[in-house]
């Protein structure tokens, strides 16, 4: 029996513990603990030492060390430091190491002691220099407390999307406080630190004096304090030697500790009692260790999810073990295997010893069309790290030409970036890069790269008619488009030129632009318009009223509706206008005037070339049946029926179309034949047809 307790000690009247190893660390360290800044990162996270951090009995010449390791010591990482004094170490939740410096900067380095990015916590902290630090994690993410030398508090709570807060002054505080920590309740991130016997709490508005419930008396001080990893439970080391547990708003005590130890703690935190809800503290000194507790704690936090591993693991690189986890929970492929095996793509890219050509083929050949993982985010990772042409060659995989633009374009691959938008048919897309080019070619190299691409040329035409005409100008100048330029310059006379003269110069340069482009007859029309350009000013000047931009039938038809019957037929000979559309220029223009008269004259000046129907149809719409009916008279014999019918004559229709014995024309006044008025005109057409088909 006794072989079995022998390794058992005694822990107060009822309970016993033993103390064994579990794993010895794989680390060498050259120097001891204490002499390094120390950060264990949670859930059994990577570890950080910077040894010889600034010891004044350390050689001036002498650079720290930042060495990072696994929780069981295996080497990660190793850098000399080359930056300023650092305060504090902490890691962050997704296991950044966040190393605060004396000026309030603040450096961020990966699992592998890479340089992800840097921050500062304000001006003030810069002015004041830092005294102490603190990393705490709440649920918005990890942040970041500032005590400075001016005993302010400055603090984030989410180093991911910084927004600084300085905390109210407390009052009287002449020196550091002799502990402090900090808190997070009902969302807000606080700071809690004792000065001599008192205890204050600063959230973002106030500072509040606090007092522990219970407390036993006789406190000048609190040493030490810890809050537990929910910020549920705190606990307070005073110079009585007690240790107070309760909640962390202060308003329950759990229980209180005698430990007749009065010298400070060096460490004092939560920790949890396997497979149990009890919280205990530990409490070390130099040389002594004590658990003291009884919280049970009424709710489990399970903050390390299945994607929080899966996380830790692809930093740790151990893709296959992430991969196979998946595989076993059969997580979707886009959350589990597809996710893992995109951070293993972006993790190849780093390996420059690899060529371009076998890194990209294989992680062609390792993700394929797996759904989930974007060729363009690698890319972006590969152009990061310096390779370009390996970022090219992994955007060939990339499907989506949205996602394979913006990035050519930030590589300065521009002509390549409008052959992919091109090739997607997107014209919004091909429209981005065009604007983008024209930015970073000169004039001339831009002209050069759309003429190589007539649908990209044939779209910034189009953005050029609407927003730039001068340089659809230049377009068309270098390609010797002599056609276009004089279409141009026709769109442009009406457009941008006012002054008669400015107009007419326009429109010989658009003349000159089609007899180059060898079209004759558009060159022609150009100059008849300046012409009558030239001829409506005149007639403005001689005759008053409005002429400018009519068209040459309107003219004619305003000179006709004035009474200058003669310039009108003037200009109709000047212009070549046929004779047919004169005539009915002049016909409709006097009917509109109502000058029968002149009507009748301008009838009997020669033989109509239209015949003299549309005389009859004129005067019937404008009700005047008298003056149509001079005109039905003279129309000849293959419209006589019908102008008849126009001017209600339907007995002599009839008659003119028996005389023609024509079937269509007798049809046609037997369908004008209405009601009793008409009956015998009717039965004289039936007998007609009667009579013709005994024939």
């Amino acid at each position: 029996m006794d072989c079995y307790t022998a390794n058992w000690n005694p822990l107060g009247d009822s309970a016993f513990y033993r103390k064994y190893e579990l794993y010895s660390m794989d680390w060498d360290l050259k120097e001891e603990l204490r002499d390094c800044l120390v950060a264990a990162a949670p859930y059994g996270g990577p570890i950080a030492l910077l040894r010889n951090p600034w010891r004044k009995e350390k050689a001036a010449s002498m650079r720290p060390v930042l060495d990072i390791y696994s929780a069981s010591g295996m080497p990660l990482a190793s850098l000399l430091w080359k930056s300023g004094p650092v305060v504090s170490l902490g890691w962050s939740a997704e296991e950044e190491l966040l190393c605060v410096q004396e000026d309030g900067a603040v450096l961020v380095y990966g699992l592998h002691g890479d340089f992800r990015r840097h921050f500062s916590m304000g001006n003030e902290v810069l002015q004041n220099r830092v005294l102490d630090a603190r990393i705490f994690h709440t649920e918005f993410g990890s942040g970041v407390a500032i005590l400075t030398g001016a005993h302010r508090f400055t603090l984030s709570a989410n180093v991911g999307d910084l927004k600084l807060r300085r905390m109210p002054e407390v009052p009287g505080l002449q020196s550091a406080p002799s502990c402090w920590t900090a808190l997070c309740q009902d969302r807000v991130a606080h700071i809690l630190l004792a000065v001599g016997p008192d205890l204050y709490l600063l959230d973002h508005a106030a500072c509040s004096a606090v007092t522990p419930p219970g407390l036993a008396p006789g406190v000048s001080s609190f040493l030490q304090m810890a809050v537990s990893f929910t910020y549920r439970h705190l606990a307070l080391f005073t110079d009585t030697g007690y240790i107070w547990m309760g909640t962390a708003s202060l308003k329950e005590k759990l229980c209180e500790f005698n430990c007749n130890i009065r010298a400070p703690p060096k460490q004092m935190v939560w920790c949890s009692r396997p497979r149990s809800k009890e919280r205990a503290v530990v409490v070390a000194w130099e040389r002594r260790l004590m658990v003291v507790g009884d919280a049970p704690e009424s709710i489990q936090y399970k903050q390390l999810t299945i994607q929080v591993l899966l996380d830790r693991l692809v930093l740790r690189r151990l893709y296959p073990l992430a991969i196979q986890i998946c595989e076993y929970l059969r997580l979707p492929e886009v959350q589990g295997v597809s996710r893992i095996l995109a951070h293993w793509a972006c993790y190849k890219v780093q390996q420059k010893d690899v060529s371009d050509e076998d890194v990209a083929r294989a992680i062609n050949q390792k993700l394929g069309d797996t759904p989930g993982v974007s060729y363009s985010d690698i890319a972006a990772r590969a152009y990061g790290c310096g390779r370009t042409e390996l970022a090219i060659k992994l955007l060939e995989y990339e499907p989506r030409s949205g996602e394979q633009v913006p990035l050519l374009l930030k590589m300065k691959r521009s002509k390549l970036a409008l052959s992919k938008a091109i090739e997607s048919g997107d014209t919004d897309l091909v429209f981005t890069v065009l604007l983008h080019l024209k930015n970073e070619l000169n004039r001339g190299d831009f002209f050069m790269t759309l003429r190589n691409q007539p649908m990209a040329l044939s779209l910034y035409r189009q953005f050029c008619k609407h927003q730039e005409l001068e340089t659809l100008k230049d377009l068309y100048n270098q390609d010797d488009n002599h056609q276009e330029l004089g279409s141009f310059h026709i769109r442009a006379s009406y457009a941008a030129e006012e002054r008669i003269e400015g107009r007419v110069a326009a429109l010989q340069t658009a003349a000159d632009a089609f007899y180059k482009a060898k079209n004759e007859f558009a060159a022609k029309a150009t100059e008849d318009q300046m012409r009558l350009l030239r001829l409506q000013r005149r007639l403005e000047d001689e005759l008053g009223g409005q002429f400018l931009d009519l068209s040459l039938h309107d003219t004619v038809t305003t000179l006709i509706l004035g009474g200058h019957n003669k310039r009108a037929e003037q200009l109709a000979r000047d212009f070549r206008i046929p004779d047919k559309r004169l005539w009915w220029l002049k016909l409709t223009a006097l009917a509109d005037l109502e000058d029968w008269e002149e009507l009748e004259k301008f009838s009997k000046s020669k033989k109509s070339p239209i015949g003299y129907l549309p005389f009859v149809e004129i005067c019937m719409k404008q009700h005047n049946k008298y003056e149509a009916k001079k005109y039905a008279s003279r129309v000849g014999p293959e419209q006589k029926v019908k102008a008849l019918l126009l001017v209600g004559d339907v007995a002599q229709a009839a008659d003119v179309a028996i005389e023609h014995r024509n079937e269509a024309e007798l049809s046609l006044v037997l369908s004008h034949c209405t009601g009793a008025t008409d009956g015998a005109t009717a039965d004289k057409i039936q007998r007609a047809r009667a009579q013709a088909q005994k024939k």
